[in-house]
């Protein structure tokens, strides 16, 4: 068995509940009376008795704390006090050893004025434009036709009525993800904050609207808290902002990727209108057939002026006239061979008679004869034989053989 380890000395001794207790008290004690800002939760007015006890909570977190003040100071103060409404309080921390709870007690109370939460308003706006969270180059387009719209509104809402209803009658198969929440009050932003970050985890949530209708301007403040504008810049899905009005920009509207003026603005620019599209696509299949007709006009033109030119129209005439070019050539080729023949035959003709008058022959004919030795010299003369020698004797009709006898 373990005994438990004892401390190493008295200053690391453990101290008891109570010294803690005293000690928290103490350093709470040293705040003394400060000023705190924030918004009425709940009022709660004991009966028989002058205390009040207020919850006052931080819009712009999870965070409340007791206040407790005498009625005369609310009635002074703040006289119509009702929840929801914007205060500041001057009061002392006081820290409740007994509970280990922390609460403040007030001594005045002043109720914010309009006036007051506009130059607020007005310095929150300063400081989120310098940081950048208004400008225009880091806002997004919104889809053409988003898949599914995430909407975050009041429950049973006029607003989500509006987004809903006209959404749907534009475009019948849209889908929606809608989450309610408080639209005013203390709890506001921390649930709008927390639509927020669930919807843009939504891997199928491709737009996120924020509606609310119209209302005075304490009513809207909530979508104008800081903390609200921070987690819509730092939201990846592109946001619609539809808060209130025509003439209610709260900052929220400043932040988003979009401004609808109205909840029923908000459904016209997240989704398309059914028969405009349809309308658009008929004037564009018009358009097209207009501009394929025109083009199937201009090439039948072009085909039928290639198709008149004559070489396309009668394609057989330049054969039919070379045709007939070849048909001259070759009869005159065929004249003129003609008649180098006719004149060759005839110049043959003549240098045959020629050949025949010139002839040995011819003479042999007129009955001359030529006498030959037997080696064929031609005997001329009676001194080119002697007696005895052959000869012969060549004839028109023959040869003869002779002896020369002297």
């Amino acid at each position: 068995m373990t005994t438990p380890q004892q401390p190493a000395s008295t200053s690391d001794a453990p101290w008891p509940v109570r010294v803690v207790s005293q000690k928290i008290g103490a350093w709470i004690g040293k705040l003394g009376w400060i000023w705190v800002d924030g918004q009425v939760a709940q009022i709660t007015r004991r009966p028989g008795t002058n205390t009040v006890f207020l919850t006052l909570r931080d819009p712009s977190a999870d965070l409340s704390l007791t206040v407790t003040t005498n009625r005369d100071v609310v009635d002074l103060g703040a006289p119509g006090l009702a929840d929801g409404a914007r205060i500041v309080v001057h009061a002392r921390p006081e820290f409740y050893a007994a509970r280990g709870s922390l609460s403040l007690r007030a001594d005045e109370i002043r109720q914010v004025g309009l006036g007051e939460l506009l130059a607020r308003l007005e310095q929150v706006k300063k400081l989120l434009a310098a940081e950048g969270l208004f400008d225009r180059a880091r806002k997004r387009r919104l889809p053409f036709l988003p898949g599914r719209v995430g909407l975050i509104t009041g429950r049973a809402s006029a607003a989500e009525r509006d987004v809903l209803t006209n959404a749907r009658r534009r475009w019948p198969t849209v889908e929606f993800r809608v989450i309610n929440v408080a639209v005013q009050g203390p709890s506001a932003v921390p649930q709008i904050v927390d639509a927020l970050a669930v919807l843009d985890r939504d891997e199928t949530i491709d737009v996120i609207v924020l509606a609310r209708g119209g209302g005075s301007t304490e009513d809207l403040l909530p979508f104008s808290d800081e903390a609200l504008c921070r987690a819509v810049f730092a939201c990846r899905t592109p946001v619609v902002s539809a808060v209130g009005h025509e003439t209610d920009i709260p900052l929220v509207d400043f932040v988003a990727d979009v401004r609808a003026s109205t909840p029923t603005d908000a459904a016209k620019r997240i989704v398309p209108d059914l028969n405009d599209e349809l309308r658009l696509i008929g004037q564009a299949k018009q358009r097209l057939d207009r501009a394929l007709r025109g083009l199937l006009d201009r090439e039948q033109h072009r085909l039928d002026a290639l198709r008149s030119r004559p070489s396309i129209a009668r394609p057989l005439t330049m054969v039919d006239t070379r045709a007939a070019e070849v048909v001259a050539l070759r009869d005159r080729a065929t004249r003129n061979l003609s008649h180098r023949l006719d004149r060759a035959g005839t110049e043959l003709a003549h240098t045959l008679a020629r050949l025949r008058t010139l002839s040995p022959s011819a003479t042999l004919q007129r009955g001359y004869a030529i006498v030959q030795r037997e080696d064929g010299t031609v005997v001329r003369s009676p001194a080119d034989v002697s007696v005895k020698d052959q000869l012969r004797i060549r004839l028109a009709e023959g040869e003869l053989a002779a002896t020369v006898d002297g």
